[in-house]
C-alpha cells in the first residue's frame, strides 16, 4: 500500500549531536532517510560491512571523508557509498546541512565505528 510521506508524519529520531533522522522509506530492502546536522556537527567515522548508501545534499553543503579522500557536497549534488568504505559527514557551515540518504540494504545494525 502507498502512501503520501514527509517529514509531518515519517518516524522521527535524533542522533549524534543534535541532528535529526526522519525515515521516509523503510523495508528489509530500502531505506530512505531525510536527516538534518546542524553547524558543527557531524557522525563519527564509520562504514556498512553490507549497505551501499547514496547521499544528496538537498540544503547546505556537507563534507564528505570517503576513503581517506575529502569531498565538498553543496546542493543538488550526491555521492555513492559502496560496502565497506570507511566514511564520515559533517557540517561546517553556519546553516544546517540537509540531506537524503538512501541505504540498500538499509543500513541501520551494520555500522562499524572506527
Amino acid at each position: 500500500m502507498s502512501n503520501v510521506i514527509s517529514k509531518k508524519n515519517a518516524t522521527h529520531y535524533s542522533w549524534g549531536s543534535k541532528c535529526d533522522g526522519w525515515h521516509l522509506a523503510k523495508t528489509p530492502n530500502l531505506s530512505v532517510i531525510q536527516e538534518r546536522v546542524p553547524q558543527g556537527s557531524g557522525e563519527a567515522k564509520h562504514y556498512h560491512s553490507v549497505a551501499e548508501q547514496f547521499f544528496f545534499i538537498l540544503e547546505g553543503e556537507a563534507v564528505m571523508d570517503i576513503n581517506e579522500q575529502t569531498f565538498t557536497l553543496t546542493a543538488g549534488e550526491g555521492i555513492h557509498i559502496a560496502p565497506g568504505s570507511p566514511h564520515m559527514l559533517c557540517n561546517m557551515q553556519e546553516q544546517d546541512l540537509v540531506f537524503l540518504v538512501v541505504s540498500t540494504p538499509p543500513s541501520h545494525g551494520d555500522k562499524v565505528v572506527l
